[in-house]
């Protein structure tokens, strides 16, 4: 069961790093953030114990519904274009992921001692994963898909803390799941005035502005 939820992040992933229109990109996050949920689930079912089963639902909450839900939500009210403003072509971005997946697994073999081949794996999609939110920042010109990339980050470095440590302590867990949520609503708040003074949220138009 692992094995299948490991891959479907996989994919998940890959499908962000080759859309080129915003809803899709969302659709492939919330994507993304189930399979954590159902992971971390998989792991409270089985140790039974409280505070798996409360982050578990609050990661189903925040970025299985909320999250992507204000995002579609600040799409809509922008009025702007739904394509990702893409720095790099959909097909030269599904290269260079092939390249990230095996630069994680050359990374992860080495890390892991004794060979362990799920415990390589888990590690290989925690770095493909936060090397893919890296990517999304710098090769997307839109804010929105700036902010996703982000919280692709977030989704690798949760991964990471499960595969190395078991989990980060519970209130520590919690403290990093409000941050995300009001960094999300902040930015949000400051697309939105963007948009509304420059009638774009390109940002690589944004960057072109002379005082």
């Amino acid at each position: 069961m692992q094995g299948i939820i490991l891959f479907a992040v996989l994919a998940s992933t890959y499908l962000m790093l080759i859309a080129k229109r915003m809803p899709a990109l969302i659709r492939s996050f919330r994507y993304q953030s189930f399979c954590l949920f159902l992971a971390t689930l998989l792991i409270a079912l089985s140790e039974r114990q409280l505070d798996l089963y409360i982050i578990s639902g609050l990661l189903f909450i925040l970025k299985v519904l909320l999250i992507p839900q204000l995002l579609y939500r600040i799409l809509r009210r922008t009025n702007t274009k739904e394509d990702l403003g893409l720095f790099i072509n959909p097909q030269l971005s599904l290269l260079l992921a092939l390249v990230f997946s095996y630069l994680s697994w050359i990374f992860a073999a080495h890390l892991v001692t004794p060979v362990k081949e799920i415990q390589i794996s888990i590690l290989a999609v925690t770095f493909f994963i936060i090397l893919a939110g890296i990517f999304l920042m710098i090769f997307r010109m839109t804010a929105l898909a700036q902010i996703t990339g982000l919280l692709v980050m977030e989704n690798g470095l949760f991964l990471l803390a499960s595969a190395v440590s078991g989990g980060m302590p519970f209130f520590v867990e919690i403290a990093i799941f409000f941050d995300v949520f009001m960094s999300v609503l902040i930015m949000g708040f400051f697309v939105y005035k963007i948009s509304k003074l420059f009638t774009h949220i390109d940002v690589n138009k944004l960057s072109r502005l002379r005082g």
